[in-house]
């Protein structure tokens, strides 16, 4: 009894590892027009800690840990590219993404795991 609830324990790590790594192969990444259609109007989160939210105009409300800040947002060369508070520097990342999760990866920093949704009523 015991072989065969360690068997069937295995082919479920081994199902929800073979899952995992083929919808962590579904990722594509955006080009500029796709990033723009895409962010528009859209909230990008961690679903926890932290939003930005992507308003249509190019200006960019973000909140991370109730530290609330106001900023730009635009792309260029098939980069979402951001300007958040005076003291900060411009950063852009590439975007790739998978349904509504996404990656943004940039030079110098580890990639950024997301999803991206219609905002929620918190402003």
């Amino acid at each position: 009894m015991s072989k065969r609830i360690a068997t069937t324990a295995l082919l479920v790590v081994l199902s929800a590892s073979v899952g995992w790594i083929a919808a962590a192969e579904e990722f594509h990444k955006l080009k500029a027009a796709q990033i723009q259609a895409k962010f528009s109007g859209m909230e990008l989160t961690d679903q926890v800690h932290w939003y930005d939210f992507y308003d249509r105009n190019g200006t960019v409300l973000s909140s991370s840990m109730g530290r609330k800040r106001q900023g730009k947002w635009w792309v260029e060369r098939d980069q979402l590219c951001t300007d958040v508070d005076e003291d900060s520097s411009v950063r852009c990342y590439d975007v790739l993404v998978s349904g509504n999760n996404v990656q943004l990866r940039g030079d110098g920093v580890l990639p950024l795991d997301a999803v991206l949704r219609t905002p929620v009523g918190r402003r």
